[in-house]
């Protein structure tokens, strides 16, 4: 870690011209990753990363460097020539850092993954491919990734910020095959948090969580193809957030909206959802996936509701954009590593709980689908457009759930998809993922109870029945 005495040199050089704002971003990580496909063991291997960035910034324009000298000569140069960006008269800007602030025990990490043995490591993925494999003969293929690390980040800032966290993240995603003579289909499950080796005792079973990747891929191996047309489906809870996060969850951060390029720029205030709708980011939820103690410029974590029923409260804005929009910052700068200057990123973003039951919304659907779990896809943030797999779906007849289908898509418009929510459960669950965009990729937690969409477009190689 760099002394005081020198980030604030390093500073100082970055303000020698015009600029109105510095910062210096430290990282220092350590990963482990491994892999197992076809019960051999593919990868394993440690990772150190260690870099700092410096962002110079007058308004809300700004440049970036990095680099992974500590080498104060370096460091200087670095800011110095960032400093030309914004030239003008050689100047003393006057600050004083803080002393360094701490993250707080947040998350209560029992056991570091840096001091757990490879070889435990490796246990987990034997134990999941073992299970997933003997959940039923008609699995061909199990592939297996594990990942673990400690970052430790500071930040310091010509307004005085200087803070130091650390984040602890481990997460298992499993891949499991079903075939027959014709097919092949997937499933997959992905559990992870902001926990230490613990996770793997303390919070998952590590067998459930492969049978329930093997169970995806055999219900769908035996689905009928799914029949399309605009009907009421129903998205279950946990990863379904998945839609939320990226048909809308994109468009509410400031790295659209205060370039004009959002369905939903200008509209707070406005009803941009159905009055059962209230959405929520929060970066501070003990041991999820997407929380830390510090946003990555520095600032505490905190709730940010989004829409407050139904009604558009709050964008997620970082620092710079901030000026861009003349708001306030929301604290939702992120960024994936040294390399990347931070933006206004999601962390862990959700649907709230609304009041009615599973079995009622279930009961309540005459005919439609029901979207157990979400696959990947792809959206405009421009317009909402978006366009998703089911990766497990069911139609309901009468109230009831009936035969699998595969093949399913929703496509639709975010803006318009948030309107149509009539209904939402009161058993929300969260899942993890990663979110790429301007500033890299990041854990984010996605998340909702069941929620029911009167009318979507959904895409399927059948006729409408």
């Amino acid at each position: 870690m760099l002394g005081k005495k020198l980030i604030k040199k390093v500073l100082n050089a970055a303000l020698s011209t015009n600029a109105d704002f510095a910062e210096v971003f430290i990282e220092d990580k350590f990963e482990t990753t491994a892999s197992m496909l076809s019960s051999k063991v593919e990868k394993v291997g440690n990772s150190k990363v260690f870099g700092i960035g410096v962002r110079i910034a007058r308004g809300y324009h700004r440049v970036y460097g990095y680099t992974n000298s500590l080498e104060e000569k370096d460091l200087v140069k670095l800011a110095t020539d960032l400093a030309q960006s914004f030239p003008g008269e050689t100047r003393n800007i006057e600050f004083e850092l803080e002393d360094m602030k701490e993250n707080e025990n947040l998350h209560n990490i029992k056991i570091l993954p840096s001091e757990v043995s490879i070889d435990d490591k490796v246990d987990l993925l034997k134990r999941a491919d073992k299970a997933a494999r003997e959940y039923d003969q008609e699995i061909s293929q199990v592939a297996i990734r594990y990942q673990d690390y400690v970052q430790k980040i500071w930040v310091a800032n010509s307004e005085g910020t200087f803070v130091h966290d650390v984040r602890v993240r481990t997460r298992l995603g499993i891949n499991a095959v079903a075939a027959d003579e014709t097919t092949k289909q997937s499933g997959f499950n992905g559990p992870g948090g902001h926990y230490g080796f613990e996770f793997y005792s303390d919070v998952i079973n590590v067998e459930d969580e492969a049978k329930e990747a093997a169970r995806i891929a055999v219900t769908m191996l035996h689905a009928d193809e799914c029949p399309s047309g605009k009907m009421t489906v129903v998205i279950d809870n946990g990863f379904g957030g998945v839609i939320f996060h990226e048909a809308c969850g994109h468009s509410l951060e400031a790295t659209s909206v205060a370039k004009d390029a959002s369905v939903f720029a200008g509209k707070k205030g406005e009803i941009i959802a159905s009055k059962l709708v209230t959405a929520i980011d929060d970066g501070t939820i003990p041991n999820a996936w997407g929380s830390a103690a510090y946003d990555d410029e520095g600032n505490l974590q905190k709730r940010r509701v989004l829409i407050k029923d139904g009604v558009l409260n709050s964008y997620m804005i970082d620092k710079l954009n901030a000026k861009r929009m003349d708001d306030e910052c929301t604290h939702s700068g992120r960024r994936e590593s040294y390399r990347y200057a931070p933006t206004s990123r999601m962390t862990n973003t959700y649907i709230d709980n609304g009041d009615s039951t599973f079995e009622e919304i279930i009961a309540a659907t005459k005919y439609g689908l029901y979207a157990k779990k979400m696959g990947g896809g792809s959206v405009n943030p421009p317009t909402g457009d978006f366009n998703f797999s089911v990766s497990e779906g069911y139609m309901i007849r009468d109230g009831k759930i009936a035969e699998p289908v595969k093949g399913a898509t929703l496509v639709g418009t975010g803006s318009e998809v948030l309107l149509k929510v009539d209904m939402v459960g009161n058993n929300l669950l969260t899942a993890q993922g990663m979110c790429g965009s301007d500033s890299g990729s990041i854990p984010t937690d996605v998340g909702q109870p069941t929620i029911r969409i009167s009318e979507i477009t959904v895409g399927g190689r059948k006729g409408v029945n």
